[in-house]
C-alpha cells in the first residue's frame, strides 16, 4: 500500500468523525534532517524514579517482580545455537493487541508516586509524561521512510501527556500480519528467554511458555533542552555483573537480527536498524545492546554487543547515515511545538499530531472520543489530590 493510499484512508477516518472534531490549528512542523543538523542539545542523564511490573495476565504490580537477570551462554567457538522456533506456537501467549492501553500503567504508577517526586507537584506540572517508545519514534522521524505515526496530546494540571494512536495503516498492517512475521516476533521474545534468568546467578529456562503480557518497566526522569521529561520504558533485563549496579546503567537491551554476510547488508543494518536500537537505548540510558544473529533456519549463530554510545561510529562516515544531533534536535523541536500548541488545560481536549514520511507534522483538535486518552479514574484522583490546578507554565519556565 503506498503512502497516498494511506493518506486517503486516514482522511476517510477523519471524515467519519466530524462530530467531535474542532477547528484545527494551521501550523505545520517540517521534518527534513537538514533543518536539525545543529549541535547536540542538552539531554540530562536519565535517572530512575521507580519501576512496575505487568504479570502473565497483564495486571499491574508496583514492584520489580518481572525483572529478569542477564545470563549469557559461555563464550566458545561453537556459537550459542539457540533454536528460536522452539515452542512456537504451542508455548506462546501473545499479548492482546486489540487492547489499547495508552498511558494507563504509567498513570497508575504516577498516582502512587507522583506526590513523592523531587520538586513536588510543581515539577510534574511543567513536565511531559509519555512512553519511551513514543519518544523513540520522534527521534527517528527525520530518517524514517516507511511508517507514519499519530500522537495524541492533552494538558492536565499543567502537565503535557503524549500517547500514541494507532494509525489506520498500522492497524491494517497488524490485522494482515503474515505468519512469517508473527513467527519472527516470537523469535525475538524467545531469544530473551534463552538469555535471561529469573534470579541472579541462576540459569535461563527456555522450556517454559513465552508470554508477552509479562513486562518490567522502568520509570525515569530526564531533561531535553528546556523540557522536563517523565517517561517509562520496558526493560529486558539487568546485568548483575555490570560495572555499575545503579539503574539504568545495569540494564541490557536484547535484540535479534538476521545473519549478514555482504557489506551492503551490514550498511543497511547500520543505517536503519541500528538507528532504532540507538534511539531506544540512549533515551533510557541503557549502555549496551546484545544482538543475536540468526540463520535462515532460525538458530542464533553468534552474539555481538553494541555499546550504545559507540553505535554512531558505524555510520559517521556514511553520507546516507543518521546523525544523533539531528534526532535529538528534532525531538526537542517537536516537544516545543507541542508545548506551544497545547495550551488549554483540559483532559478531554486532544491535539492529534499526525505525520507521514515525506510530509510535515500536522495538527488537528478533537474533544472526547475517540482520541481522549486520560482515564476518568486518573483525572478524578488527581483532581482530589490537587484542589486547585497550577497554572500552565510556559516552555521557558
Amino acid at each position: 500500500m503506498d503512502r497516498r493510499e494511506n493518506k486517503r484512508r486516514a482522511e476517510k477516518v477523519e471524515a467519519a468523525e466530524p462530530r467531535n472534531k474542532l477547528p484545527s490549528p494551521a501550523s505545520l512542523l517540517p521534518t527534513d534532517p537538514a533543518l536539525y543538523s545543529g549541535p547536540f542539545p542538552f539531554y540530562g542523564r536519565p535517572s530512575e524514579l521507580g519501576c512496575f511490573s505487568l504479570d502473565a495476565q497483564r495486571q499491574y504490580h508496583g514492584d520489580a517482580q518481572a525483572l529478569r537477570y542477564y545470563s549469557p551462554p559461555p563464550t566458545n567457538d561453537q556459537g550459542p545455537h539457540f533454536d528460536l522456533r522452539d515452542g512456537y506456537p504451542d508455548r506462546y501467549q501473545p499479548r492482546d493487541e486489540e487492547v489499547q492501553e495508552g498511558l494507563d500503567h504509567l498513570l497508575r504508577w504516577l498516582l502512587d508516586h507522583g506526590g513523592k517526586l523531587e520538586g513536588g507537584p510543581g515539577w510534574l506540572a511543567g513536565a511531559i509524561v509519555t512512553w519511551r517508545g513514543h519518544l523513540t519514534k520522534l527521534l527517528t522521524t527525520p530518517y524514517e521512510q516507511q511508517e507514519g505515526w499519530q500522537l495524541a496530546a492533552s494538558r492536565f494540571q499543567g502537565t503535557l501527556y503524549l500517547s500514541e494512536v494507532e494509525t489506520p495503516a498500522a492497524r491494517a498492517q497488524r490485522l494482515a500480519r503474515p505468519p512469517l512475521l508473527r513467527e519472527l516476533m516470537y523469535m525475538g521474545y524467545k531469544f530473551e528467554q534463552y538469555m535471561c534468568a529469573d534470579k541472579p546467578g541462576s540459569s535461563p529456562d527456555p522450556s517454559g511458555e513465552v508470554n508477552t503480557n509479562v513486562a518490567f518497566c522502568s520509570v525515569l526522569r530526564s531533561r531535553l533542552g528546556n523540557h522536563r521529561l517523565l517517561f517509562s520504558g520496558e526493560v529486558d533485563c539487568t546485568d548483575p555483573r555490570a560495572p555499575s549496579t545503579q539503574p539504568p546503567a545495569c540494564y541490557v537491551e536484547l535484540k535479534t537480527s538476521k545473519e549478514m554476510h555482504r557489506p551492503g547488508h551490514w550498511r543497511s543494518f547500520y543505517r536503519h536498524k541500528l538507528l532504532k536500537w540507538w534511539a531506544q537505548s540512549f533515551l533510557l540510558g541503557v549502555p549496551n545492546v546484545v544482538a543475536g544473529f540468526r540463520n535462515p533456519e532460525g538458530f542464533v549463530c553468534s552474539l555481538k554487543t553494541f555499546p550504545t554510545m559507540e553505535m554512531f561510529e558505524y555510520v559517521r562516515n556514511d553520507r546516507d547515515g543518521w546523525n544523533p544531533s539531528v534526532c535529538m534536535n528534532f525531538c526537542a523541536t517537536f516537544l516545543s511545538f507541542a508545548q506551544n500548541t497545547v495550551v488549554q488545560d483540559d483532559p478531554r481536549l486532544v491535539h492529534l499530531f499526525s505525520w507521514e514520511p515525506g510530509s510535515p507534522v500536522t495538527v488537528s483538535k478533537h474533544r472526547d472520543a475517540p482520541y481522549a486518552f486520560l482515564p476518568t479514574w486518573y483525572v478524578e484522583a488527581m483532581t482530589q489530590d490537587l484542589p486547585s490546578a497550577p497554572k500552565t507554565p510556559s516552555p521557558e519556565d
